[in-house]
């Protein structure tokens, strides 16, 4: 049985580990031809993808970096001919719970990468989408992108990444693509490890989710491939909550 993507080829930032190698994966088992992007570990996935029989290429990509995104995301198309999904998933969580309210070095460096870093990425892959009249674009959000949970910062660029999704997707709807976003909740990868290493910690961690557990980085990769296929061609401009229920409090 073909899979959802069979024929298609997908763009994934942040693709070197947990919610981005869970999408990268889940879109190579769907039949996608994948570009994993990051700064690190991008080869390693692009290994267990061309392990199971997949068609992948790895780059490693500084999202804030505007010519090496164009170069990026023009890589795809020369090599596939089309660029069809992409997921914008390169972010960072800089601020601690000690860190200073509005400190704006911890700011500016997770609004570069979170918030200008999504940006560059759809500016890029709308050019080759607007040329096509196709495609679909998920960015990934947060709960912090619904509430007020986590850092200024953190909490800002979450926001915003709703905003610019909500805005392309009006823009470019007429066009033929869908943009929408993802908004995990609390997710076992490695950003939330050291705290899940602690038992009284992950106990923490669980109860924030009125599910009761923290969520896979799977779980989220499903909503991905969700809102990229045929399945959601009516949904755009969506920040859909993958939260174990903490947006419905």
């Amino acid at each position: 049985m073909a899979g959802l993507f069979e024929g298609k080829t997908a763009f994934v930032t942040g693709g070197g580990s947990g919610i981005g190698r869970a999408t990268a994966l889940a879109f190579a088992a769907e039949g996608a031809k994948v570009v994993v992007a990051d700064l690190k570990g991008a080869d390693a996935v692009a290994a267990e993808i061309t392990a199971a029989g997949g068609e992948v290429f790895a780059i490693e990509l500084d999202v804030t970096d505007e010519a090496a995104v164009n170069a990026a995301v023009d890589a795809v198309v020369a090599r596939w001919g089309r660029l069809d999904c992409a997921f914008n998933n390169a972010g960072v969580t800089l601020e601690m719970l000690g860190t200073p309210w509005g400190d704006l070095a911890a700011y500016d460096r997770t609004v570069a990468i979170n918030q200008r870093g999504v940006v560059l990425c759809m500016a890029a892959e709308l050019r080759h989408m607007a040329a096509q009249k196709s495609g679909a674009i998920v960015n990934t959000s947060s709960i912090a992108g619904l509430s007020g949970a986590g850092g200024a910062a953190y909490c800002a660029s979450k926001h915003a990444v709703i905003g610019l999704t909500r805005s392309a997707a009006l823009r470019f709807a007429a066009e033929g693509i869908r943009v929408n976003a993802v908004c995990p909740g609390v997710i076992a990868t490695a950003m939330t490890a050291p705290i899940a290493a602690d038992p009284q910690g992950k106990a923490v961690l669980d109860q924030m989710m009125p599910i009761g557990r923290m969520g896979e980085a799977r779980e989220i990769a499903d909503a991905v491939i969700f809102l990229c296929s045929d399945k959601a061609s009516f949904i755009t401009g969506h920040p859909l909550a993958v939260d174990g229920g903490f947006a419905a409090r």
